[in-house]
């Protein structure tokens, strides 16, 4: 990967979450969204306790110092439950489409972060890549049916779209912050033990377990959650903490905000929805950001 391990890692990342929300989105129409997290969490709590077990002969990483302990599990409470929470609660106020704009604000929120709280620095080329790429995702998903834009829309809603970017963002730097030169896997791992704890508690206290029956009554819906699992909080999360090992936050989670882009071809292909002249310019464009990285 040359000196480009970072950039591949973080498109690896992009694929592997373009198919996880595939997976989930079927999912989700068959048992809702609070009940696919927790699950996808647990169930990728599994795949890494049995990958832990055949590397290091324990279920749980034993090689990590209280500083990542506590700063990997920060990051998993900030990115899997609030993070997501505020991303979930912004999907039913004001759609999937102005969350995902406004999600598009955390990879300059992530540059914030990083150079704030690790000092990292960034190349006018960078910047330029960065700025390039948002740009194209921004003209993808700021479509309405009928090529109108409402600025009208819940103050609510949009505070949680904001903070779901910020979740993210924040996450991500935490886990950078926390990771050091541990192993992503095992990283990864400690961030998906402190979300799935969060979401027990969140569970508990919302009073919310009764919405798991439904899943385990359909295999099918079982089979999704999984796939999207093994995908997403197990493979996915782990290649996102390599990315930003081995590049800055910023330019990590700007590749990684390339999903609404890629979801384009399988929507056409698969759910048979119409492209826009809009949506094929921006994702053009998205793709010479990124294309600007690896010069």
């Amino acid at each position: 990967m040359g000196n480009h391990t970072g950039e591949f890692a973080a498109l690896a990342t992009t694929v592997l979450w373009t198919l996880t929300a595939l997976s989930f989105e079927q999912a989700a129409k068959r048992i809702g969204s609070l009940a696919v997290n927790i699950l996808r969490l647990g169930l990728a709590l599994v795949f890494y306790c049995i990958l832990s077990l055949f590397r290091n002969g324990n279920f749980f990483p034993d090689n990590i110092d209280a500083h990542g302990w506590i700063w990997l599990s920060v990051s998993g409470i900030i990115g899997f439950v609030i993070g997501d929470y505020c991303l979930f609660s912004a999907y039913a106020i004001i759609g999937s489409r102005i969350a995902n704009l406004l999600m598009a604000l955390a990879p300059p929120l992530a540059t914030l972060f990083g150079w704030l709280i690790l000092g990292e620095k960034f190349s006018l080329r960078g910047i330029l890549g960065m700025s390039i790429t948002l740009t194209g995702i921004i003209i993808v998903v700021l479509r309405r049916p009928g090529n109108k834009f409402n600025l009208h829309y819940s103050g609510k809603g949009l505070l949680f779209g904001l903070g779901a970017a910020a979740g993210q963002a924040i996450g991500l730097v935490f886990s950078k912050f926390g990771m050091r030169d541990a192993d992503p896997f095992t990283a990864s791992q400690i961030r998906v033990i402190a979300g799935t704890i969060g979401f027990i508690l969140l569970f508990t206290t919302l009073n919310k377990w009764s919405l798991l029956k439904p899943a385990f009554k359909r295999p099918s819906t079982l089979g999704f959650v999984s796939a999207g699992s093994f995908l997403g909080p197990f493979l996915g999360v782990s290649f996102s903490l390599m990315a930003i090992k081995y590049t800055t936050t910023g330019i990590a989670s700007t590749i990684m905000a390339l999903v609404p882009v890629l979801l384009i071809p399988p929507a056409i292909i698969l759910l048979k929805e119409k492209v826009t002249w809009r949506e094929i310019l921006g994702s053009l464009i998205a793709v010479c950001g990124v294309g600007m990285f690896f010069i």
